[in-house]
């Protein structure tokens, strides 16, 4: 007796990555491809039109975010079964990817027999998380996060700006600026200014090509 076919829809922008996805999901038996996607627009729509049993989605759709797409396709259908399968592998990335309603997350780099594995799972409405992500999600269940004055604080250290040139450009007491530091450095786990920017760079939480 044959296995049920899982039904998917693949997002990414770029051309070459979907349809060497679909040929490589193809050689297995209970895997079809329905539907390609190339920006969350699209993913989106064929969602809609086709109802997939999995979405496996890229987090960089372009000039817009997977992470939009599974908010708006978990919004409309909260039983939606989306694999985040992405070459980001920040904790901020991946946070904000199951908080939006994925149920699984897997890098690009990760071996094939790892693909299969996150796909029938995920597609069974199981949660699939790599052991190493998994520890690091749940190491921070419970920790206080940076508030977005204190983030907009760390792009401006991640610029090389002192304390007292951060001020002026918030408008804020240099005062204030050091009260925010040393909330960050406490929320960050980490003693000094350059330890705080390496850790935010790490878990995602800037970015460093604002600075």
């Amino acid at each position: 007796m044959s296995k049920p076919t899982t039904r998917i829809l693949l997002c990414d922008d770029h051309f070459v990555v979907r349809s060497g996805l679909a040929a490589s999901l193809s050689l297995e038996q209970d895997l079809e491809i329905i539907a390609e996607a190339s920006d969350a627009v699209e993913a989106v729509a064929a969602y809609e039109k086709h109802r997939p049993d999995l979405v496996l989605m890229d987090l960089q759709l372009g000039e817009t975010s997977g992470i939009i797409a599974t908010e708006v396709i978990r919004k409309a259908d909260p039983k939606a079964r989306i694999l985040v399968f992405s070459s980001f592998a920040r904790d901020e990335d991946i946070h904000r990817a199951i908080i939006a309603g994925a149920l699984g997350y897997l890098q690009k780099a990760a071996p094939r027999e790892d693909l299969l594995e996150a796909v029938r799972t995920v597609a069974s409405a199981q949660r699939y998380l790599p052991p190493v992500i998994a520890a690091r999600l749940a190491d921070r269940i419970g920790r206080p996060e940076p508030s977005p004055r204190e983030r907009e604080i760390l792009t401006l250290i991640a610029s090389g700006l002192s304390n007292k040139e951060i001020a002026p450009a918030l408008g804020v007491s240099e005062e204030t600026v050091k009260h925010h530091v040393s909330n960050l450095l406490a929320k960050l786990d980490v003693r000094d200014r350059t330890q705080a920017v390496t850790e935010a760079l790490r878990r995602g939480l800037i970015d460093i090509r604002t600075r």
